[in-house]
């Protein structure tokens, strides 16, 4: 089995690597091609958090490689501004750890 990581990539109208007038429904017609080429490549897309007023895009994926996220980027021609591994910071996996057992 294939251990898969947490990347975030990230997109930005600035940059132009956000599509121009993108929109929830334009996005809703894009996503079931990207989501073909995430599983060409082993990629597993957990969020995509949207700004379409802003022009940003910010999407959480597990994949083996960053390589794995830039390929399924490649194969829909999208451009990405950085793609970036991740680690969960939350409160369980902040506070968790140092709490010991009691004996």
């Amino acid at each position: 089995m294939t251990t898969l990581k947490l990347f975030i990539d990230t997109h930005d109208k600035d940059k132009n690597t956000f599509p121009a007038n993108m929109t929830s429904e334009g996005f809703s017609h894009f996503y079931p091609e990207y989501l073909a080429a995430c599983e060409a490549e082993g990629v597993v897309p957990m969020q995509v958090h949207l700004g379409y007023d802003e022009g940003r895009a910010f999407c959480v994926n597990l994949a083996p490689d960053a390589d794995a996220v830039r390929r399924a980027h490649e194969r829909v021609g999208l451009p990405f501004d950085s793609i970036t591994e991740v680690t969960s910071a939350t409160p369980v996996d902040t506070f968790m750890p140092l709490i010991s057992p009691q004996s």
